[in-house]
C-alpha cells in the first residue's frame, strides 16, 4: 500500500501541470460534444481519448508506476484500450451521436473525476499524495460517462473493458485504502445495466417481447446483487476507517 500511494504522490508532482492542462482541455470538448457536436469536435474528443489511453499506459503505469510489480500488465491493459479508440477512429463505429435518454446520468459521471481530489481533501488527504482527474479510473468514469450520453451506437467490447476495471477499482478500495474508486465501481453500476439493456433490445427485434423481458429482468438482477455487494462493502470501508481515526 505504501508503495501505492508513494507512486501516486510522485505522478501528481511531477505532472500536475500537465494534469490540470488535460483536464481543461476534456472540460472544453465535452462542453463542445454536448453542445455543437461537428465532425471535427467528434474527431477531436476520438483523438482525445486516445492521448488519455497512451498517456495513462506510459506516462502513469510505465513511467511513475514502475515500482509496482503489475505496472506492464495493466500498461498493457490501457494500451489495448488506446487501440480500440485508433480503430475506431478509423472505422467510426462508435459516431458520438446522442440518444438523450441518459443525459443527467451522463454528465454526473463526466463530472466525477473532478471529484476524486475533493474526496481525498475530505477524508484529509493533501497534495501530492491524493487521487487526481488523470488517473486511470477517473479517465475511466470519464469514458463511461461520454459513452452513455452518446450510446446510439457504441464498442461493446470497450464497454466490457471499462466495466472490468470498475471491478479492479473495487478491489483497490480494500488493497491499497483508497475508497475514492468507490466512485467509479458505483457509478458503473447504472451504465453497465443501460448500456447491455440497449444492446440486447436492439438485437432482440425478432424475439418474443417475453424473452426481451426475461433478458431485461436478468441485466437488473446481476447489476442490483453487484450493487449491493458495493453497498456493504463501502459500508464495512467507511466504519472501518472511523475505528482506525478513533
Amino acid at each position: 500500500m505504501n508503495i501505492f500511494w508513494e507512486t501516486i504522490a510522485h505522478y501528481n508532482a511531477g505532472t500536475w501541470i500537465y494534469q490540470v492542462l488535460i483536464t481543461l482541455i476534456g472540460i472544453a470538448l465535452t462542453y463542445l460534444l454536448f453542445r455543437n457536436p461537428t465532425h471535427k469536435i467528434k474527431v477531436a474528443m476520438k483523438l482525445y481519448l486516445i492521448f488519455l489511453n497512451v498517456w495513462t499506459a506510459a506516462v502513469y503505469y510505465i513511467i511513475y508506476c514502475e515500482p509496482r510489480s503489475y505496472n506492464n500488465a495493466l500498461a498493457g491493459f490501457w494500451g489495448v484500450m488506446a487501440l480500440f479508440w485508433i480503430y475506431d477512429l478509423k472505422v467510426n463505429y462508435t459516431p458520438f451521436e446522442r440518444t438523450h435518454k441518459h443525459t443527467r446520468l451522463a454528465i454526473l459521471l463526466c463530472s466525477l473525476p473532478l471529484a476524486y481530489p475533493l474526496f481525498s481533501l475530505a477524508r484529509g488527504m493533501s497534495f501530492p499524495m491524493m487521487t487526481s482527474p488523470v488517473m486511470p479510473c477517473s479517465v475511466a468514469v470519464f469514458t463511461i460517462g461520454l459513452l452513455l450520453a452518446f450510446s446510439k451506437r457504441v464498442n461493446i467490447f470497450l464497454v466490457m473493458f471499462l466495466c472490468h476495471w470498475a471491478l479492479i477499482g473495487f478491489t483497490k478500495t480494500y488493497f491499497f485504502h483508497i475508497p475514492e474508486d468507490f466512485l467509479l465501481a458505483s457509478s458503473s453500476l447504472p451504465a453497465l445495466y443501460l448500456f447491455f439493456k440497449e444492446y440486447t433490445a436492439s438485437r432482440l427485434h425478432t424475439s418474443t417481447h417475453l424473452r426481451a423481458r426475461m433478458i431485461n429482468l436478468a441485466l437488473l438482477i446481476a447489476c442490483g446483487a453487484i450493487g449491493i455487494l458495493f453497498m456493504i462493502a463501502m459500508v464495512c470501508e467507511l466504519a472501518q476507517e472511523q475505528v482506525l481515526l478513533k
